[in-house]
């Protein structure tokens, strides 16, 4: 995401995945390969968890919405996750997240916009139509997953709000809870998680709101009761257990941003020729496939979603604009 390297800090825990990471777990739902159905078939043929209230979405005609990669189990895609504030180990979000209350749960909209609100959950449940999105999600240390959310266009929301002219950036700021979430304990970031858009970002119809993956709600570990899920940019700018929605006239700063800015830029996008200073990200792991002796795959430019998203940085230098 860098060119330039500063006096490099040692790695949390978590930026670089373990080797330790689930070598073995592939069995279960093996049958899950490409098939010759539809992508939303595929989606649903993979099975949640069974625990979770179910979350069922219609087929989503956005071009690119439905990728034909072959899903990563729900095991895998519940277990293996980055959310720092309930720890910073692989494992640590599964382990401690069930002190996350996610209902009543209310997400205020503000800012540069004619129609400021708070929502709380079931209204936001109705806001528009479910759909089932097929997404590949690349994360910055070099894996990644092919998960199937349930949610809709955060578009939706937007234009509900009507943003004014003066509305250049939204910003996306997440529950920082002490008595919920261990993790913030710890001085990894600054608390709350904040991340942030461009508003033609936010408006791209990829861009998600979501409320719900594998058929079921999202579990506490991977944002419940909503998350954002941006699946061009790496998988930190998809701001979890969202509380405030806020539109701004000027660039806001990511926590990834302010934290290490020598190696994490505002834009994020997924590009494999532009290292991270301390990793290439030319490949990638894919979890579930991760074998002691697997071949990394190629990444994308854009995580495989240049033709739908690559307008929007037309004439940028993504070196630069990192």
């Amino acid at each position: 995401m860098l060119i330039k390297t500063t006096a490099a800090h040692e790695p949390l825990s978590s930026e670089i995945t373990p080797r330790r990471v689930y070598l073995n777990r592939r069995a279960a739902l093996a049958g899950l390969g490409l098939v010759a159905t539809s992508p939303l078939a595929l989606a649903q043929a993979a099975p949640g968890g069974g625990k979770l209230p179910k979350l069922p979405g219609g087929r989503s005609a956005v071009p690119g919405s439905l990728v034909m990669d072959k899903l990563t189990s729900y095991s895998d895609a519940t277990s293996y996750n980055n959310f720092y504030e309930f720890g910073t180990d692989k494992a640590d979000p599964a382990a401690n997240a069930h002190t996350l209350k996610p209902r009543p749960w209310t997400v205020s909209v503000e800012g540069e916009c004619a129609k400021p609100g708070r929502y709380d959950l079931d209204a936001l449940l109705k806001l528009a139509p479910m759909e089932e999105r097929v997404y590949r999600l690349r994360c910055v240390e070099g894996w990644s997953m092919v998960i199937p959310w349930v949610g809709y266009s955060l578009a939706e929301l937007i234009k509900k709000a009507e943003p004014t002219s003066k509305a250049k950036y939204v910003e996306f700021t997440t529950l920082a809870d002490r008595s919920q979430m261990p993790g913030l304990r710890s001085g990894v970031l600054d608390w709350p998680y904040v991340e942030g858009l461009r508003i033609d970002e936010a408006m791209h119809p990829l861009a998600l709101l979501a409320f719900g993956m594998y058929g079921e709600v999202l579990p506490n570990q991977n944002g419940a009761p909503l998350r954002l899920v941006t699946p061009w940019k790496y998988g930190f700018k998809s701001a979890k257990s969202i509380v405030k929605i806020r539109f701004v006239e000027k660039q806001p700063v990511s926590s990834w941003e302010h934290s290490a800015p020598q190696e994490y830029g505002f834009y994020s996008n997924v590009n494999p020729s532009v290292a991270h200073p301390r990793w290439s990200q030319a490949t990638e792991r894919r979890i579930g496939e991760d074998g002691l002796f697997a071949k990394k795959r190629p990444t994308l430019m854009f995580n495989g979603y240049e033709a739908q998203v690559g307008q929007l940085y037309a004439g940028m230098d993504l070196k630069r604009n990192f």
